[in-house]
């Protein structure tokens, strides 16, 4: 069988894991750039009965699975993938398996927005290289302010935590979260959203996306926050409505926001949040860790190894 691995933006896909077993079944070709034209991508996999993708980097929609008419195995990193048409999966015979990575990649970036931005590293570290002024800004005290967060799962519990052990006040909120899970975390329960959003210095998200999330923060919402206060999103950009966080950030609505999102990725050259000053932005690299892509590389050769042996494992929907 041959079988694709898109989207290896750091060639790696064939170190981080021992791929012998699959050697004598499984004829793999890799690809290290994006394809951003739909009709490229169908004509580089066509042939292929197997393709491995990076989370949300390629989507995989109806149109797409018709067009690959051989396809039988998709696999994902990750254990959900919002880009991933499951339904037209189905309806086109294809398997989707997930695997699942390691380490605390996402939460560990977190809270490097939270401080980069506490700090004002863009603009010190810009006026540094440049040879411009010297101390040019005064940052912020993390002790004794407010992180709100947007979702307690195990990310947001990570972040509360290490948001305590710099003294911070934590609230949380989220449409299913409990007086008692918040209690469990050491967190105060927020009695809105709104009220959550009104009094936070940090606000950061880290719920997932769905019906209910998609466009929970609007030009409404932004509006609530202290101009103060930055926005931290290392969860799916489209909980944030786009045009309304640009607006805030231009007119000053709010500080600044820590991204590691984005509705189009990669981001366009041309794109506003890439020139904002007070936006701090990584290329989606919350899960781009050694030991999340080690667990996640070992999942894929499990997963198309059960496969083959027609037992299939880890399958979505």
């Amino acid at each position: 069988m041959k079988c694709a691995v898109l989207d290896d933006y750091q060639q790696v896909a064939m170190s981080m894991t021992d791929w012998t077993g699959l050697a004598d079944r499984v004829d793999v070709k890799v690809f290290h750039t994006h394809f951003e034209n739909e009709d490229e991508l169908a004509a580089a996999i066509e042939d292929c009965e197997i393709v491995v993708i990076m989370r949300e980097r390629t989507p995989f929609r109806s149109g797409l699975f018709k067009r690959l008419p051989r396809l039988k195995l998709l696999v994902t990193t990750g254990m959900r993938n919002a880009s991933v048409d499951l339904a037209a999966a189905a309806d086109n015979g294809v398997v989707v398996c997930g695997t699942r990575g390691g380490g605390e990649g996402t939460t560990e970036l977190t809270w490097t927005l939270i401080l980069g931005l506490a700090r004002k590293l863009v603009q010190e570290n810009e006026a540094l290289r440049s040879g411009g002024h010297w101390q040019s800004t005064v940052g912020i005290d993390l002790l004794g302010k407010r992180l709100g967060l947007l979702g307690l799962g195990h990310i947001g519990s990570n972040v509360a935590r290490i948001g305590q052990a710099f003294g911070m006040e934590v609230a949380a909120w989220s449409q299913n979260l409990t007086a008692e899970k918040a209690a469990a975390a050491g967190v105060k329960l927020a009695s809105s959203k709104e009220e959550l959003l009104e009094s936070s210095d940090f606000v950061s998200i880290h719920l997932v996306l769905g019906d209910r999330t998609r466009g929970l923060l609007g030009a409404r919402e932004l509006g609530l926050m202290r101009p103060s206060a930055y926005l931290i999103n290392t969860s799916r950009a489209p909980i944030v409505d786009r045009d309304a966080l640009i607006e805030a950030l231009r007119s000053g609505t709010i500080a600044g926001a820590g991204l590691d999102v984005f509705e189009q990725e990669p981001l366009p050259a041309d794109d506003p949040l890439r020139t904002l000053p007070n936006v701090l932005a990584t290329p989606h690299i919350g899960y781009v860790t050694e030991a999340a892509y080690r667990g996640f590389f070992r999942g894929i050769v499990e997963d198309i190894d059960a496969y083959l042996n027609g037992s299939p494992v880890n399958v979505l929907g």
